[in-house]
């Protein structure tokens, strides 16, 4: 129904950002969220994906096209659903997340919250070989919330943590790696979440 839509971003949490557009509101669940940043002027371009489930409806957005279709795909194999598809999309490495599939690196993929090995070998079977139609190569580059402790004074690494929760990672693989992230030095959520998710994939 939805291509995308093109508004002000006027919050962003962990979970989800709101895009109003011609006054209304837009819920949005992306990968990563911080990617956008509230603006009260910056018109922002998001591409859209709608699921509908029973009674329920949930918009998914994304920052290029080719993110959007590469999650189109994922929902396509079997075992994969928005919330994985969102969790795998959350690293920045969509080219490496395509030549893992393409070499059925089966190690690379099970890195990622909620995938196993049959389902990791289930992505490669289904996808390989169906990458190369992207539009573009520019992207390619309501829970049980878990108990971290804040670092007070660091709403950038606290923020990046929650959206690990948010993505579905385990309190154990948050809290491993969460001493090398108090050491980093950023300024910006959307930095600590590349970095968290960068050591995080190197386990």
């Amino acid at each position: 129904m939805y291509e995308y839509l093109v508004g002000l971003v006027t919050y962003v949490s962990p979970f989800y950002i709101v895009l109003e557009v011609a006054g209304v509101g837009y819920k949005l669940q992306l990968a990563n969220p911080f990617r956008l940043q509230v603006s009260p002027t910056e018109m922002q371009k998001v591409y859209v994906f709608q699921a509908i489930r029973d009674n329920d409806m949930t918009l998914f957005g994304f920052t290029s096209l080719a993110e959007k279709q590469l999650f189109e795909k994922l929902l396509k194999v079997s075992g994969i659903g928005p919330k994985s598809a969102l969790a795998i999309l959350a690293n920045n490495d969509h080219a490496g997340l395509i030549n893992a599939i393409q070499g059925d690196d089966i190690g690379y993929l099970t890195k990622f919250p909620g995938v196993g090995k049959k389902t990791a070998q289930q992505i490669a079977l289904d996808l390989k070989g169906k990458l190369g139609d992207l539009a573009t190569t520019d992207a390619l580059v309501g829970q049980q919330q878990i108990e971290l402790p804040a670092d007070d004074g660091n709403d950038y690494l606290n923020e990046s943590l929650a959206a690990l929760q948010a993505l579905g990672y385990k309190e154990t693989e948050i809290k491993r790696i969460r001493p090398a992230l108090k050491e980093f030095n950023a300024d910006s959520t959307d930095a600590y979440l590349s970095e968290a998710l960068r050591l995080l994939m190197k386990r």
